[in-house]
């Protein structure tokens, strides 16, 4: 498992910084300043999900293509496109390479927009393989679907609910598809809290804290992606959107 630290400006060397602060450190910062995507922190995914997973289990009909994933201008960049009647997009994760439990975790980005358009910054348990999906538990810190402008969803997946979408907000914040917005979440043992540019949206405080209730106290990856119709997606797409880019200027992990 790789773990990017990074010291905050604790400004010791400025002899202004508080015990509180002292404790923070970022574990993992990438702003995509690069030419390439940085490998050692992160896979690419590709495909359509089969065979074990067709439709990435919500009857989506993009293919995710490395090819439309790109680093550009200090930006992740992933592409959606209707192509030779096939719908391409990327999705990447930092499975077996960035695994943390609990802190801070932040993206500014630029949504992609459109009529079945789905972009979405999310985390599942690093057990996904050996437990599957929901007992891995998961962790959606932004989603946002064309087909509901000015809403963004911040939701929890658990085995108590049987995976269903049960521990969720969805918040109508002005603008959301204007310019970049960061979204964050405070992953903590007892809590997870939602923020979107700094205002709360969502705290979820489990019944119980078990396996059942809170999946939710050991290591968890990162992904990236924009899905393209589906169950939640909406299944009517407005093919004359295409392209459309999902910007993503950076991504930070924060323990507290």
């Amino acid at each position: 498992m790789k773990k990017v630290l990074y010291t905050t400006f604790l400004a010791f060397s400025l002899g202004i910084a508080s015990s509180a602060s002292a404790q923070e450190k970022v574990i993992f910062m990438d702003d995509f300043n690069g030419d390439n995507l940085d490998m050692s922190s992160w896979n690419y995914e590709e495909g359509d999900g089969c065979p074990n997973l067709c439709g990435w289990g919500n009857n989506e009909k993009q293919v995710y293509d490395r090819n439309y994933v790109e680093v550009q201008d200090g930006n992740l960049v992933i592409t959606a496109v209707k192509r030779d009647g096939k719908y391409y997009s990327g999705k990447i994760n930092t499975k077996d390479k960035v695994e943390f439990k609990y802190g801070e975790i932040e993206i500014k980005a630029k949504l992609g927009t459109g009529q079945g358009i789905w972009p979405a910054f999310w985390m599942l348990g690093a057990d996904f393989e050996k437990v599957s999906w929901p007992a891995s538990g998961e962790i959606d810190i932004l989603e946002y679907v064309g087909r509901e402008p000015g809403m963004v969803y911040t939701s929890l997946h658990t085995p108590a609910s049987h995976g269903e979408t049960i521990n969720t907000r969805k918040t109508r914040i002005e603008g959301i598809e204007d310019g970049y917005h960061i979204f964050k979440a405070v992953w903590t043992e007892d809590f997870i809290e939602f923020f979107v540019d700094g205002k709360q949206v969502y705290k979820f405080i489990p019944d119980a804290y078990d396996d059942e209730h809170y999946p939710f106290r050991k290591d968890f990856y990162m992904l990236v992606n924009m899905a393209i119709g589906g169950n939640f997606g909406g299944h009517d797409v407005d093919d004359s959107i295409f392209p459309v880019k999902y910007y993503v200027d950076y991504i930070k992990v924060t323990q507290i």
